[in-house]
């Protein structure tokens, strides 16, 4: 027997999880049946516009993966890219991301999101693509992580920078070449440099 359009559509979810109407479109079928399965019980809406199965397992980075498929030019950076990256001990309850400088604000009610607007190589240089669940996460690296905490340090807090400085030097996780790029890339190297001797003295 053929598979109808709906019996599609779980198959797709089944398989990446979280399904926009864009996916649904994109394969040529109607998004006005990801409500006819969300009425019908067998699709559950987590935010506006994205659906799971109900039995879906949610990911630890539910909030990342939501975020970066509803606004397509956001990348998780400061504090949230700390914590996906397991540095330091912040446990932000917003969702921090970078977008363009002259990028229009996205419109979501949920979750709540930390908004830095950057130019040029400071935004576009240092992102890493991590596909969970069948959808990607774009998440700045290590690296440039913690030179942005040095950039918005007003922002922050110089103690969560250097905090994460130090963490990700002792978890071997920073390459001291790619920081000093970053640093030069976010004009923040005078900044860092004595807290670099420090760290790596």
């Amino acid at each position: 027997m053929a598979l109808t359009q709906s019996d599609r559509i779980l198959e797709l979810a089944q398989r990446q999880r979280l399904l926009s109407a864009a996916d649904v479109r994109a394969q040529g079928w109607s998004p006005q049946l990801l409500v006819k399965l969300e009425h019908g019980g067998k699709l559950q809406r987590v935010t506006r516009g994205l659906y799971c199965l109900p039995d879906s397992q949610v990911s630890e980075h539910q909030s990342l993966i939501e975020v970066c498929r509803r606004v397509p030019k956001a990348v998780v950076c400061l504090l949230s890219a700390l914590q996906f990256h397991d540095i330091g001990t912040q446990l932000p309850f917003e969702v921090w991301i970078a977008l363009p400088e002259a990028t229009q604000t996205p419109a979501l009610e949920h979750p709540i999101l930390r908004i830095s607007r950057l130019r040029g190589e400071a935004y576009s240089e240092g992102i890493e693509t991590v596909v969970e669940h069948g959808s990607p996460i774009r998440v700045y690296s290590v690296a440039k992580t913690i030179t942005d905490c040095f950039k918005f340090r007003h922002k922050v807090g110089l103690d969560v920078a250097l905090e994460a400085l130090k963490d990700a030097w002792r978890q071997r996780k920073l390459d001291i070449n790619q920081v000093t790029n970053f640093a030069r890339i976010n004009r923040v190297e005078k900044v860092m440099q004595p807290y670099l001797e420090t760290v790596v003295a």
